[in-house]
């Protein structure tokens, strides 16, 4: 089932909920209308598709109330992800402040974050950050707090990592290009949110 946003929602009953905390995962671009609503789909269906339920917003730096461009909405009805009705956001100081995990799809992104809310800094990454610092540190073990594996995850970080463009970080914005641009980069969401998913709550058990 999705939501009115065009996220997938777990509505079983026995679903497990993770103890990421219930403020959930901010997952942040530029204009909210590419990017971040198409790997917040993918990973929102993901997560549940484990049987976790952790909230899934997407958020970005420049306006609210665009819709996403028509090429998302038909690549992502390709995932049987309905997403037309997806309006775009401002992230707010208080939605990084509330939030569990800020994913950035660019440094650029990350910059916004950590500048908006400087507290957010040890709970937010760029996506490809994350997948390769959890890879160094290793999938989140069963009992372990999603915030006490963040906090593994962010040891050892340099605010200097915020500066410039990365092709090792940035998810590069497909916005005006031909559809295959944003297929080509719903595929690639699609494989990282899966390996983050690995990596964050294949292993891991909920605490009650």
């Amino acid at each position: 089932m999705s939501g009115k946003d065009g996220i997938p929602r777990n509505t079983d009953a026995h679903a497990k909920r993770d103890n990421t905390d219930s403020s959930g995962i901010v997952v942040l671009c530029t204009a909210n209308v590419c990017r971040s609503p198409m790997a917040a789909a993918l990973l929102a269906r993901r997560l549940a598709a484990m049987g976790v339920t952790v909230p899934v917003r997407s958020a970005g730096m420049i306006r609210c109330g665009d819709p996403p461009h028509r090429e998302v909405v038909s690549v992502m009805s390709s995932y049987g992800i309905e997403i037309s009705s997806h309006s775009s956001r401002v992230a707010r100081a208080t939605d990084l402040a509330r939030a569990s995990l800020v994913l950035a799809m660019a440094r650029d992104n990350l910059r916004y974050a950590v500048i908006t809310e400087p507290g957010a800094w040890p709970r937010a990454f760029t996506l490809k950050e994350l997948i390769r610092r959890g890879e160094q540190i290793g999938p989140r073990p069963p009992g372990e707090p999603f915030a006490e594996w963040l906090s593994r995850a962010h040891a050892g970080r340099e605010r200097t990592s915020l500066l410039g463009d990365s092709a090792e970080d940035d998810v590069a914005d497909p916005a005006g290009g031909p559809r295959r641009a944003y297929a080509a980069t719903a595929r690639l969401l699609d494989k990282l949110v899966m390996r983050l998913a690995e990596l964050g709550w294949a292993h891991a058990e909920p605490h009650p």
